[in-house]
């Protein structure tokens, strides 16, 4: 417990702890933080966790959401970013438990993710790529990629439909829950590719559905249903208001 108050006190910036220098930076998106632990967290590509599910592939990932208030987890390759539910939990809460969680991590030895195949691999050019798609990845490799993971997320080619000139990609970590990421989006990628590539008309991102099961999308659909009185069903009537008042 003492231990535990003195990291706590310590600079919300810097926190060592085991030989482990943990860095934080925010991002755009204010319900994201980056945490750099000062070592290799990924060797190769980046990896989302969107949900409880999907962290079954990593120790790290499951422990991160194990702290209540934790809506998705993203690793790059030196960093880890960490969403939180929007206004429900604050940062000076969650900070000393995810600090916490990533030490236990790096002091159990335990590799990142569990399976060797589930390692990410980087996006690169395929023999098969046409020379529209081949030049749309190394833009989004060179160009595009470093500066999203600058702002504790990353994009992913998905696809090109050569008929309408549309690309569309996917935004992880704190790029997919931030308010500004279609901004981004438009007047960022979308621009410069079709500066490049002329073929390109537009750019458009996927969302990855939402797991019915996992916990923290259980008590987001609760919370919502809440605020705009769709759970009419814990409503009493009209006429059984009367009833119940004897009128």
């Amino acid at each position: 417990r003492i231990l535990r108050q003195a990291r706590n006190a310590l600079p919300r910036t810097v926190t060592g702890w085991r030989s482990l220098f943990i860095d934080v930076n925010s991002t755009p998106n204010i319900n994201s933080l980056k945490f750099h632990p000062g070592k290799t967290v990924l060797p190769t590509g980046t990896m989302d966790f969107p949900n409880m599910k999907a962290a079954q592939k990593s120790p790290l990932a499951k422990a991160l959401f194990r702290i209540d208030g934790v809506s998705s987890v993203f690793f790059g390759p030196d960093f880890i970013t960490v969403t939180k539910n929007k206004d429900q939990h604050s940062w000076a809460e969650m900070k000393p438990e995810v600090f916490d969680a990533i030490l236990d991590f790096y002091a159990s030895g335990q590799s990142i993710i569990t399976a060797e195949e589930d390692m990410p691999q980087d996006t690169k050019v395929n023999e098969d790529d046409s020379e529209i798609v081949a030049m749309i990845k190394e833009l989004l490799d060179t160009r595009i990629r470093p500066a999203v993971q600058d702002d504790g997320g990353d994009i992913s080619f998905i696809g090109f439909d050569e008929e309408t000139g549309r690309v569309t990609v996917r935004l992880q970590g704190a790029c997919s829950t931030c308010s500004s990421s279609k901004v981004t989006l438009k007047s960022g990628v979308e621009n410069m590719l079709m500066h490049y590539v002329p073929e390109v008309t537009e750019v458009v991102a996927v969302e990855d559905e939402e797991d019915p099961n996992d916990p923290v999308v259980k008590k987001q659909r609760e919370f919502v249903a809440e605020m705009t009185g769709d759970a009419k069903e814990k409503r009493p009537s009209a006429s059984e208001v009367l009833e119940n008042a004897g009128i």
